[in-house]
């Protein structure tokens, strides 16, 4: 029940809002709010509606380094679906921003450690209805506000290529469990990249859906106009049919608007002809990022496309190098608000609120505030500082340039029917050793985003694809599509695999073997 404010709690919210009230005013007030205290208490008494919990389960464990050579399980567990379905003999790891009952949940920080959710997210619930089965929930980075692999509270993931390499954010054990064959897809998350960054150095294949397609309710976000979540998995087939099973609108998620949903895996073709690939010279040589050798097999293996029938020609979009900028203007006070003070869940939305999850959380932020991650106070202390300072003028004009943004992809995707760069700049980059200065620490948890990034503001569907290895590290070639056209995405992505010679798992065995 809400206790009734005291006259000191009252003064000190004046003075935050500038009120100038006497303690007979701030007397007077009290007396007003017993009405609104009273359907406070009236609400405490009344049961909320909750998500689905349909198939039964046990908990999770921890588990073992043995069982877990790249640190890339938070909880292993058995969650057995329908009998039949698309899923059936699937087994799926869930990025742990997302709620699965009865299976304790982390988020990579230790704010949230020892939540278990008692209810099911709906991306969760489809996977079961589908015939999948849950084999564990992957380590994800701390709030999943890293690009890079090493913040995760439980300590870094490791790339599976090369164990003193990062495996990339914030899916890190995403991507990391479907290269090693212990699982056959994951569910990832992307607000910056987070499915196609780890995707890209693990060498897996990941799409971030276009916005809205795949539901996000029961999923930890961080901003509301950026959340995606969406599939990662060993070859595009999955891809598309996993994305089969969890796309469509569920009614409880404000960003599902007019959702229009295709039998992805019918779209599936060996050929690209006809289509028109537009190479994106704005997403090659970003200085200081981008390596000679990343550029150069991209560009190779977008001119490959003709191979496949299709028609190959270079681009320029000048506000692609912008993106990376109308981002930041929309993500750090954006996150500061939902993520942060709005503990997860924010205000002024229509839909499935997870107050169990919102508590926990509010309560290990506020007392372990000084655990949070170098990149998420790097957010707090900037974005409040922008909201006290500019009062969200920067973000409100961040999200205006966002249509321009977004048309201007748009007219490019005129002309063409696929924009192609580079995933990301460079190969996987080390791990930062525990006693690296924090500048060290967050440039390797930020620095690889300009590429990916703009799509999370635009919602455009874009998706890695594993065009090769470079000094025995994978390289990532992104595919960018209209909106609501991830099929022709995931088509040219499937053609591709066919000529590309990648092969996911080489080294699957003395991966699992901690070699």
């Amino acid at each position: 029940m809400p206790a009734k404010p005291t006259i000191e709690q009252l003064r000190e919210i004046a003075q935050t809002y500038g009120l100038h009230l006497s303690d007979t005013d701030l007397e007077s007030f009290t007396g007003l709010m017993s009405a609104g205290l009273e359907s406070y208490r009236r609400i405490d008494q009344l049961t909320e509606p909750t998500l689905a919990v349909r198939y039964p389960r046990t908990g999770g464990y921890r588990p073992s380094a043995d069982e877990n050579p790249l640190n890339a399980w938070y909880q292993k567990c058995t969650i057995k679906g329908a009998s039949s379905g698309i899923l059936a003999g699937k087994r799926i790891a869930i990025k742990d921003n997302v709620c699965v009952a009865g299976v304790p949940m982390m988020n990579g920080s230790s704010a949230l450690e020892g939540y278990a959710p008692e209810f099911d997210a709906t991306i969760v619930t489809r996977i079961l209805d589908a015939g999948g089965e849950i084999v564990g929930k992957a380590v994800c980075e701390h709030l999943c506000f890293s690009g890079g692999s090493h913040t995760s509270d439980t300590g870094p993931v490791l790339n599976p290529h090369d164990h003193t390499r990062s495996a990339g954010g914030s899916s890190s054990g995403s991507a990391a469990l479907v290269v090693t064959g212990e699982c056959d897809m994951a569910i990832g998350g992307d607000q910056g990249g987070s499915i196609r960054i780890p995707s890209a150095w693990c060498g897996a294949y990941g799409l971030k859906p276009t916005y809205g397609l795949v539901p996000y309710t029961g999923v930890f976000p961080i901003e509301l106009t950026l959340d995606h979540t969406g599939p990662i998995a060993a070859n595009t087939a999955d891809v598309a049919l996993f994305l089969e099973a969890i796309a469509g609108e569920d009614g409880l998620d404000p960003r599902q608007k007019d959702v229009k949903v295709e039998a992805y895996t019918r779209a599936l073709a060996n050929d690209t002809e006809g289509l028109r690939i537009g190479i994106v010279t704005e997403g090659f040589g970003w200085p200081g990022l981008s390596e000679q050798d990343v550029d150069a097999l991209v560009e190779a293996s977008a001119r490959r496309f003709s191979e496949l029938g299709a028609q190959v020609s270079t681009i320029s979009i000048p506000l692609h190098r912008d993106g990376i900028h109308i981002w930041n203007g929309i993500a750090v006070e954006g996150a500061t608000m939902v993520m942060v003070r709005g503990n997860s869940m924010g205000t002024n939305w229509k839909g499935h609120y997870s107050t169990s999850l919102l508590d926990s959380y509010a309560r290990g932020r506020i007392t372990r505030a000084d655990d949070l991650s170098d990149t998420v106070k790097l957010v707090v202390l900037l974005g409040q500082y922008m909201q006290d300072r500019y009062h969200g003028r920067y973000y409100a004009k961040a999200q205006n340039l966002a249509r321009t943004l977004t048309k201007a992809y748009d007219d490019a995707l005129q002309s063409v029917d696929l924009l192609v760069m580079p995933t990301l700049p460079m190969k996987a980059t080390r791990i930062p050793p525990v006693d690296a200065p924090r500048e060290e620490k967050v440039a390797r948890a930020l620095e690889m985003i300009a590429n990916t990034c703009p799509f999370d503001v635009t919602g455009h569907p874009a998706m890695t694809i594993p065009c090769g290895l470079s000094n025995d590290l994978p390289v990532g070639m992104m595919l960018i599509g209209r909106k609501w056209n991830d099929a022709i995405v995931l088509r040219a992505a499937h053609a591709f695999e066919q000529i590309s010679g990648y092969t996911v798992r080489p080294q699957q065995a003395s991966v699992a073997a901690g070699q």
